[in-house]
C-alpha cells in the first residue's frame, strides 16, 4: 500500500493547495475585481500621505524640536517630555476629566442611539417613523460653533429659555448661570453631545435591524412572543455585531474625550479643573506656548494607550463572537 505524504501548507495558503496556485488565484482574483481595486487605490494613497507620512512627526516627541532645525539636526532628549508630562501638577486632573467624561459618554451617550433605533423600529405609522428620524438626525450636521453658540443662548441668565422656564415653574428665583457652574458642565456637555449625534447612530443601528429576517419575527408572534421578547431575543442578538463594532471603537477612543465641543463650551476660566482633557490640554500648553515637543509627547502617550486599549477591547470581543480583526 502506498502511504499518503501530507506536507504542511505556508501561512496563508489552504491546506492542499500549492503557494504557486495561491498566488495565481490571488491574482486572478485581483483581475476579475480590476474596477473595485481601482476604486480603492486612490483612498490607499491618501491614507498613505495624510495618516501614514506625517507618523514621521513622531520623532518630535524624543526631541527637543527646533523648527529651523528640522527633524534631523534638532538634539535627542529621550523620554524628557514624557517625564514632563507625568510630573506636571495638572497631569491627574487632565486624566480625570479625560476619563471621567469618556466613561459618561461610554456609558450613557452610547447606549442612547441603540434605545432609540429600538423605539423606532416598533413605531407602525411610517411617516412619523420618518419625522422623527429627521429631527434627531439634523443636529449631526451642525457644526460644534452653532451648537455651543445654540446651548450658551439657552442657558443664558439674560433671556436665556431653560432660566426663563424655572423661574415660570417655580424652581429657581433668580437665573443661573450654568456655564460658570463646574458642578454642571459635564451634564450639559454630555447632554449636549447626546441630542447632536444620537440620530445620526440611530440610523445605523435601524439599518442593522432591518437586515433581521421578518420571517423570525413572524415565527415569534405565531409562538406567542411580545413586543419586549421580540426586543431581547431577536433584536438585540441580532445587531450585536454591530454593537460590539462600535464599542470597540469606542473603547479605543475612551482618551479622547473631546476637543470642539469642549473649548467652545467651556470658555469660562472657572471650569478649568472639570473641562481640561487632553486634547485641549495638548493645544493650550503645546500648541499655543510653542511647545512642539512636549505636545508630541503628550499625543504620543494619548495613542500608545489608545491602541492598547482597543486591542484589548477587540480580544474580549473576539471571544464573544465578533471582532474587528
Amino acid at each position: 500500500m502506498k502511504k499518503s505524504i501530507v506536507t504542511s501548507s505556508p501561512p496563508g495558503v489552504p491546506p492542499g493547495v500549492r503557494p504557486e496556485a495561491s498566488r495565481k488565484s490571488f491574482w486572478f482574483r485581483f483581475s476579475r475585481q480590476l474596477d473595485l481595486q481601482l476604486m480603492v487605490i486612490p483612498a490607499m494613497i491618501l491614507i498613505v500621505i495624510f495618516s501614514y507620512l506625517p507618523m514621521y512627526g513622531v520623532l518630535m516627541a524624543f526631541q527637543d524640536y527646533d523648527i529651523f532645525q528640522g527633524f534631523l539636526h534638532s538634539p535627542w532628549v529621550g523620554f524628557k517630555y514624557f517625564q514632563m508630562f507625568f510630573e506636571a501638577p495638572e497631569f491627574w486632573t487632565v486624566m480625570r476629566n479625560t476619563i471621567v467624561i469618556s466613561a459618561l459618554r461610554l456609558l450613557i451617550g452610547f447606549p442612547a442611539p441603540i434605545l432609540l433605533a429600538l423605539i423606532l423600529n416598533e413605531v407602525i405609522h411610517s411617516r412619523f417613523k420618518r419625522m422623527i428620524q429627521t429631527i434627531s438626525y439634523l443636529p449631526h450636521f451642525l457644526s460644534w460653533v452653532i451648537v455651543s453658540g445654540f446651548v450658551t443662548s439657552m442657558l443664558a441668565t439674560d433671556n436665556g429659555s431653560v432660566n426663563m422656564l424655572l423661574q415660570k415653574l417655580h424652581l429657581i428665583s433668580e437665573p443661573v448661570n450654568f456655564l460658570s457652574i463646574p458642578g454642571y458642565f459635564w451634564a450639559i456637555l454630555i447632554g449636549t453631545g447626546i441630542w447632536k449625534e444620537i440620530g445620526f447612530s440611530g440610523i445605523v443601528y435601524l439599518a442593522a435591524i432591518a437586515g433581521i429576517n421578518p420571517e423570525i419575527y413572524e415565527a415569534a408572534s405565531i409562538d406567542g412572543a411580545n413586543r419586549l421578547k421580540k426586543i431581547w431575543y431577536i433584536t438585540l442578538p441580532g445587531i450585536s455585531g454591530v454593537v460590539t463594532i462600535f464599542m470597540i471603537l469606542a473603547v479605543g477612543d475612551i482618551l479622547s474625550a473631546g476637543f470642539e465641543d469642549i473649548l467652545l463650551l467651556a470658555k469660562n476660566p472657572v471650569l478649568q479643573d472639570v473641562s481640561d482633557v487632553i486634547d485641549t490640554y495638548v493645544y493650550r500648553v503645546g500648541i499655543r506656548n510653542s511647545l512642539f515637543s512636549y505636545a508630541a509627547a503628550v499625543g504620543l502617550f494619548k495613542s500608545i494607550i489608545s491602541v492598547f486599549l482597543l486591542t484589548v477591547a477587540n480580544r474580549i470581543a473576539r471571544k464573544l463572537g465578533h471582532s474587528l480583526w
